[in-house]
């Protein structure tokens, strides 16, 4: 049935008032670009001297003016915490059921988890991840996520760990949050589009940088360190991926030499 032409008027008038409206779009999330110089830190004293514009700091570690500090310094804050891994000495640990801890991870008081588990995983990554959002970070580093290619006591598989991933990037989507792929080289080009950047620690040493490909074609940024190896061995490879590298020591501290 046609409309009579006042009311047609009346809802071209209204539809013009609220086209006006103060509503304002989500912001945009961080996105770092290939090359982008970072420091990560770890362990120790944070240290807000080295100049370079993305710190990755520990997220429960680190409290809402040492990231609004690093904020008026012009830095972006990544924060990292453990996804695939149960940790006796966070907080949250005791919220964690036993049925989902897993082998140790090699790391001290550190165990896989049940990534099958969302049901009870998902809650308790929310939560984290909120944590982060909650002091201004800018993106989240979720580590231990390459479980299946592991002895975590738990038969898992790749499917599983492309699904758990794919979880925990939205969550942090979800929150307004960058989020980084962390190792699991084998399933690059599965998730790439998924994540905003990318962690890896050691591609040289095991000659794997060139799985990380995807996600400098895409103009993403692939945050890489070094233990083992000099500078001279992986910085010349490194500048022409445009791979943001250096070497530190396993502890994470303030050490680092950059490429």
């Amino acid at each position: 049935m046609r409309r009579p032409a006042l009311l047609a008027v009346l809802l071209l008038l209204i539809a013009g008032c609220t086209s006006g409206s103060d509503d304002k779009e989500p912001a945009a999330r961080w996105q770092p670009r290939p090359g982008t110089a970072w420091q990560w830190q770890l362990s120790g004293h944070l240290d807000t001297s080295v100049d370079v514009p993305v710190y990755d700091i520990d997220g429960f570690d680190h409290s809402q003016a040492t990231v609004a500090g690093l904020h008026r310094d012009g830095r972006k804050a990544i924060c990292y915490l453990s996804a695939g891994a149960w940790e006796e000495f966070r907080p949250d640990a005791g919220k964690f059921p036993k049925s989902v801890l897993g082998r140790g991870n090699g790391w001290q008081g550190e165990r896989w988890l049940d990534i099958r588990r969302t049901d009870v995983l998902k809650p308790l990554m929310a939560a984290r991840i909120d944590m982060c959002r909650e002091k201004g970070f800018d993106a989240v580093e979720p580590d231990n996520m390459d479980g299946y290619r592991n002895r975590t006591g738990f038969p898992l598989k790749a499917a599983d760990q492309l699904r758990y991933n794919r979880l925990v990037a939205e969550l942090a989507h979800e929150r307004g949050l960058a989020v980084g792929l962390k190792n699991d080289l084998g399933q690059v080009p599965q998730l790439v589009g998924d994540f905003d950047f990318a962690v890896n620690e050691q591609c040289a040493q095991y000659e794997e940088c060139g799985e990380l490909e995807p996600f400098i074609k895409a103009g993403k940024a692939v945050f890489h360190v070094e233990y083992e190896l000099t500078t001279g061995s992986f910085c010349p490879e490194a500048r022409r991926m445009k791979l943001s590298s250096m070497l530190k020591k396993y502890a994470l501290g303030v050490w680092r030499r950059a490429c």
